[in-house]
């Protein structure tokens, strides 16, 4: 009997744009809204709700890390879906970036739901450049 267990994962970031990602990985860390998941190789399919913050892939002793949205993930059949309204290279977030995020997103009115709700994701994404920035800062 052949040994069919697979050894990688496929990953595909997608955004409204463009694929930004598609590659092979050992391990891919997620920002779930509640935490972080981590996927290796024939994990059981699931679909969840991605929060602010930082994509990891792992391939041997190499990490690739990227900043993504809030967004959705699918895992299926050793394959890792990512869809997110924006992704861009974690090892370029700064405390400025950060800083300009915090006050975007303080400047927002709130004045009805709508806005409420934009600006509550604005704040998110602040939050998450912020622990991306956190871990660069180290």
């Amino acid at each position: 009997m052949a040994d069919t267990a697979a050894k990688t994962l496929k990953v595909v970031v997608v955004t409204p744009e463009k694929a930004v990602l598609d590659e092979a990985a050992d391990m891919v860390i997620l920002p779930m809204i509640d935490g972080e998941l981590g996927v290796l190789p024939n994990r059981a399919p699931i679909i969840g709700r991605l929060g602010a913050g930082e994509l990891r892939l792992k391939s041997g002793s190499a990490v690739k890390r990227l900043f993504i949205e809030a967004g959705f993930v699918q895992v299926r059949s050793n394959v890792v879906t990512v869809l997110t309204a924006r992704t861009e290279d974690a090892a370029k977030i700064t405390a400025d970036t950060v800083a300009k995020a915090a006050a975007d997103a303080a400047a927002l009115p709130a004045t009805n739901p709508v806005e409420r709700a934009n600006k509550a994701k604005a704040r998110d994404r602040a939050a998450g450049l912020k622990k991306v920035a956190a871990k660069n800062a180290t």
